[in-house]
């Protein structure tokens, strides 16, 4: 409780967070919903048309498992909204972590095909056994048990809690979750930078190399734009308390998201259905 002003009697604090019936935390929501469709319906489209030579040669697998793992980042952002529990606060992190790390690794593998088919001008080259498939999801899989097992130390060591903080606003309770072990919190966020930033400068290197289906500009600005969402989101996020700051971390969840999608997917998902 708080102290009235008259000093006399005792108010109830308000508790703070965001919650699904405000208009920020609604429309987040409704954006989450509506933006984890569109890679559904994107994956519907390229697996009936799974034959047609835009998708044969955007590597199918590789390409399903970027759309797979599209949508579970936007799903993951329905779990920053709403009472946080500890259960959630573990979930919204984990999930958050993994799922972006699968996404990158996805590019990375995309990014690190184009470079290698466009460098074998000899047929019989011994680097044709990097064009198997193998290779990227083999490469996909080490990425992103490389988070989990950062992910799992951050369990075991110290995970995440909800949290009630009674002394940033007075007469409010900010409910939030901490993170546990900053430490644990910074590997995650790093080890994705890292990844992030080695798929930027190889799509980079490759952005000139010829060919209709050659997907390195697209995939050069998707991370141009994945890069400038998160390094403007660390002084957005630190100058903000409450479900401001949870709000904050959404929409850069959203965002990234989004840039991957729309630079990677939709001219494909354009030739697909209107230039077949």
């Amino acid at each position: 409780m708080w102290a009235n002003e008259e000093h006399n009697g005792c108010w109830m604090r308000t508790l703070e967070y965001l919650t699904f019936n405000e208009a920020l935390g609604g429309t987040l929501a409704t954006l989450s919903v509506v933006g984890f469709l569109f890679p559904l319906s994107i994956l519907t489209i390229f697996i009936k048309n799974s034959e047609t030579p835009v998708v044969k040669a955007n590597n199918r697998n590789l390409s399903y498992l970027l759309l797979l793992s599209l949508f579970f980042c936007y799903l993951c952002a329905l779990l920053f909204i709403g009472h946080p529990v500890t259960i959630t606060c573990i979930l919204r992190q984990f999930i958050f972590g993994i799922s972006f790390v699968m996404c990158i690794s996805c590019v990375l593998g995309k990014t690190i095909m184009v470079v290698i088919a466009f460098n074998l001008t000899r047929p019989k080259s011994s680097g044709r056994m990097w064009l198997n498939s193998q290779v990227t999801n083999t490469l996909v899989l080490v990425c992103t048990a490389i988070q989990v097992i950062i992910c799992a130390g951050w369990l075991a060591h110290s995970p995440p809690f909800q949290y009630n903080d009674m002394k940033s606003k007075s007469g409010t309770i900010v409910m939030e979750c901490k993170k546990g072990s900053p430490i644990a919190y910074s590997c995650t966020m790093g080890y994705m930078g890292i990844l992030a930033t080695l798929s930027f400068v190889v799509a980079y290197f490759a952005r000139k190399l010829p060919g209709s289906f050659n997907e390195a500009k697209l995939i050069t600005f998707s991370m141009l734009i994945f890069g400038a969402v998160w390094i403007s989101f660390i002084p957005a996020y630190l100058s903000t308390i409450g479900k401001y700051m949870v709000a904050v971390e959404v929409f850069a969840i959203l965002s990234s998201s989004s840039g991957l999608l729309a630079c990677i997917f939709l001219p494909k998902a354009y030739i697909i259905i209107l230039k077949p």
